[in-house]
């Protein structure tokens, strides 16, 4: 007798265990992204061996400078930033694995001493950047993070515009110590899929105008949120260590004056511009469509049982590295130290016969030290890149030659530079490739004119997280794809907009605003 074959069950649309990570199909790489891989390690090499070993010829602004000999050097720095970056962006390698052939051939051909070269691990925001993971991880072993999301958002009454008001705050919440978007996605995405669902948006031929909102309204204010915060993104620190080493420091107060209020204002414009005219939400459509919906996101708070002393603790460890980060420009106390302490305090555990201070064990933490690498490598090409001045020197050559001088309008060179950083994240993944690239550039513009480094460059870091426009843009981006709440289309026709609205309004932030809070950045 044959054995009758299983049936499968059929697809819950409310259990939030259907949209955890692992559940959403995998998006086969497309055609160029296959071809790119193909060529990017020859590529690279080709365009490394061209400049070290002078098959370029003579480049007369290296050989004519007096800084840095022997000016081979420069050459060669050339054409290993120029190799990382097709590696970068092609995705040829893993990027952790360029990260570290970056830092060998950095080495070997002389740019830096391997003692300085390994010392850029030992960076001070690669330090902020492990400390603010393991923070994280705290407010995600305890369930501090899943229940203050389930919470505000049953607090909402599945009223609308309640809702999108409430992932707003959560995802600036969050920003302030998961610097992986990814990791905010995989936290908040099963809560509303499960509300696009209640409002009959199940994806592929059932979609609608709460389904479509509910994920690209996530995405946007899931990567505007990185942009508020200093610890917001690995590639925020990065910026933030090139204006340092320009000697420009930038305090976290500062970075958290300059932008939290615009990344405030950035969300407001897509939630009302997404659902008013872009994505318009049907009257219909309003209305809940399946049973069931709010009770299941009240079971799942009900699981977490309640509230405990871990939670609480973990909650007041992060309001107080929070409140110390925000007054760092006050007490003096280093962002990097205050983090450090942070989480000196969330893995202390019992001793001396005293309670149990911290919340977590080590094992618990949850540190990518894949993009910790990547990170190191990008460090390391950062100082040798402005040790010897390449893009400096590149960019005064071709200022004279395009006629670009003091007398050019300032707001024209900014707003040039901002649309360009804002468009570059159409053809590259990486944040931190993009910044690797533009803000050696930003920099050099800066000091070239004479300009106020941080006045002209903050702001300007406000384009690093703009990643939402293709799927293909950022991790969140292509996660949020993989939901089939929305067409290409709908997620470029939104996307697009939002990330020109925004270079339009940095011109102003940066000339009207910024200078009421001492900035030097008015640019006319």
């Amino acid at each position: 007798m044959s054995a009758v074959p299983a049936v499968k069950p059929a697809f819950d649309p409310l259990d939030l265990k259907n949209y955890a990570l692992e559940k959403l199909p995998e998006l086969p790489a497309g055609v160029w992204a296959k071809r790119l891989k193909l060529i990017g390690i020859p590529l690279a090499v080709l365009a490394f061996l061209f400049f070290h070993l002078h098959w370029c010829g003579p480049i007369g602004i290296f050989d004519a400078q007096t800084k840095i000999k022997p000016a081979t050097l420069l050459y060669s720095a050339t054409g290993l930033f120029l190799a990382s970056l097709i590696l970068w962006i092609t995705e040829a390698l893993p990027n952790y694995l360029t990260s570290l052939i970056v830092i060998v051939v950095t080495v070997l051909v002389g740019l830096m001493t391997y003692q300085n070269a390994f010392a850029q691990l030992g960076q001070p925001v690669m330090i902020l950047n492990i400390a603010s993971f393991i923070m994280a991880s705290a407010l995600v072993v305890t369930g501090l993070a899943k229940r203050l999301t389930l919470t505000l958002v049953l607090k909402s009454g599945l009223s609308l515009d309640k809702l999108f008001i409430v992932f707003i705050i959560l995802n600036l919440i969050f920003g302030a110590f998961i610097s992986a978007t990814s990791a905010k996605t995989a936290l908040m995405l099963p809560v509303f899929m499960v509300i696009a669902a209640t409002f009959g948006a199940t994806g592929g031929d059932k979609r609608n105008g709460v389904g479509r909102n509910m994920v690209l309204q996530n995405l946007l204010y899931n990567n505007v949120g990185a942009s508020a915060f200093l610890t917001g993104s690995a590639a925020n620190l990065l910026a933030a260590q090139q204006m340092e080493r320009a000697g420009a420091p930038v305090a976290y107060a500062t970075w958290l004056m300059a932008l939290l209020p615009l990344a405030i204002i950035q969300c407001v414009i897509g939630w009302w511009t997404g659902t008013r005219w872009l994505l318009p939400i049907k009257e219909e459509d309003k209305t809940p469509k399946l049973e069931g919906g709010v009770q299941r996101l009240k079971d799942e708070l009900k699981s977490l049982g309640p509230i405990s002393t871990a939670e609480i603790r973990a909650g007041i460890i992060f309001l107080i590295v929070l409140g110390l980060w925000a007054t760092d420009s006050i007490h003096g106390i280093r962002a990097e130290v205050v983090a450090l302490a942070g989480a000196c305090v969330v893995l202390m555990p019992a001793a001396m016969g005293l309670p149990r201070l911290g919340v977590m064990k080590w094992n618990d933490a949850d540190i990518p030290w894949h993009m910790l690498i990547f990170s190191w490598g990008a460090y390391v090409l950062g100082a040798f890149v402005d040790s010897t001045n390449i893009v400096g020197l590149t960019l005064d050559s071709l200022f004279k030659t395009w006629g670009i001088t003091a007398a050019t309008p300032k707001v024209l060179v900014f707003s040039v530079m901002a649309l360009i950083f804002g468009l570059t994240t159409l053809v590259s993944e990486s944040k931190t490739a993009r910044t690797i690239i533009m803000f050696p550039i930003l920099i050099a513009t800066a000091k070239s004119f004479g300009w106020d480094i941080i006045g002209f460059c903050l702001p300007m870091a406000f384009m690093i997280n703009q990643v939402y426009v293709l799927y293909y843009n950022s991790k969140p981006a292509n996660i949020s794809y993989l939901t089939n709440q929305y067409s290409m289309w709908e997620s470029f026709k939104f996307g697009i907009f939002q990330l020109l609205l925004i270079t339009v309004i940095l011109v102003f932030w940066a000339q009207y605003v910024m200078p009421l809070m001492g900035f030097k950045s008015a640019l006319w």
